[in-house]
């Protein structure tokens, strides 16, 4: 099974540069392009949230008609710039977003591995909270199915990452609780994130998580104590993790023309 994830894509009102600099609906597009190029083509795109950036009806009806040319199942998942009405009625044949009650997380079943959204959202606040509810939601459903190889994806990384000003919006609430939970359930593959517009790697309780880089801008890798909140326009990408029995590999694939393919020596493929 081949997983694309995109994550922090920020739309904005009728494609409005982000910041005054980025543009966001274009960057998405090449990134659903490329998505739909690739040989083989990924089985699904899940999006790890901050699909939009002020949660208006308007930037989802963007956000739709961009991710409109995918040809495979796509599920979304709200970020710190979601609104969670909003988006579930601008995405209303999603009816997974539905699962949740106030909250959107949600369990899908009909792939090899199954997929666990976790909605960190703390409405009008940029950090992000897990409460008792959202945590026993998880716990209930990953001890339903002990055995069976399973993804959780949630916004915001439950660790901090060096990276000061966003460590101050992470995870504020919860993580350890969550960290409890998934060091009971080795099923678990990996944890996917979103949020810090970095692809940072890490093994937390006992499981793999992996923050994706976002196919626009990328927050500027700053590890001072004091260092500004700032992005840099490097390379914008997408994660691509492939499953299999044996498990869980991830890759990085950047957005773009590049040079090559080409053969090593003399039409050899070995390196």
């Amino acid at each position: 099974m081949l997983i694309a994830q995109i994550t922090d894509t920020h739309i904005t009102r009728e494609r409005k540069p982000a910041y005054n600099r980025v543009d966001t609906a274009a960057f998405l597009e090449r990134a659903v392009a490329h998505v739909n190029a690739m040989e083989p083509r990924p089985d699904i795109v899940v999006m790890t949230g901050d699909l939009v950036d002020e949660g208006s009806a308007g930037e989802y009806a963007i956000l739709r008609d961009i991710l409109a040319p995918l040809s495979m199942p796509v599920y979304l998942m709200p970020g710190n710039h979601d609104e969670r009405g909003t988006l579930r009625a601008g995405f209303p044949d999603h009816a997974y977003l539905a699962q949740g009650g106030d909250w959107i997380q949600y369990a899908i079943e009909e792939h090899p591995l199954r997929l666990l959204a976790l909605d960190t959202v703390t409405p009008g606040r940029s950090h992000g909270e897990l409460c008792a509810g959202r945590l026993g939601w998880l716990a209930d459903r990953l001890a339903e199915q002990p055995e069976r190889p399973t993804l959780v994806m949630l916004h915001h990384p439950p660790f901090p990452t060096g990276i000061a000003h966003m460590d101050r919006i992470g995870l504020l609430q919860g993580a350890e609780a969550l960290g409890k939970v998934l060091s009971q359930h080795g099923q678990v593959q990996r944890v996917l994130c979103g949020h810090l517009h970095r692809p940072i790697q890490a093994v937390w309780h006992g499981t793999p998580v992996s923050v994706a880089p976002s196919p626009a801008h990328q927050v500027a890798m700053d590890l001072r104590p004091g260092g500004p909140s700032a992005f840099v326009m490097e390379p914008p990408a997408i994660h691509l993790h492939s499953w299999t029995p044996a498990g869980l590999v991830t890759h990085q694939s950047y957005i773009g023309d590049f040079d090559g393919p080409y053969l090593f020596r003399d039409g050899s493929p070995a390196a």
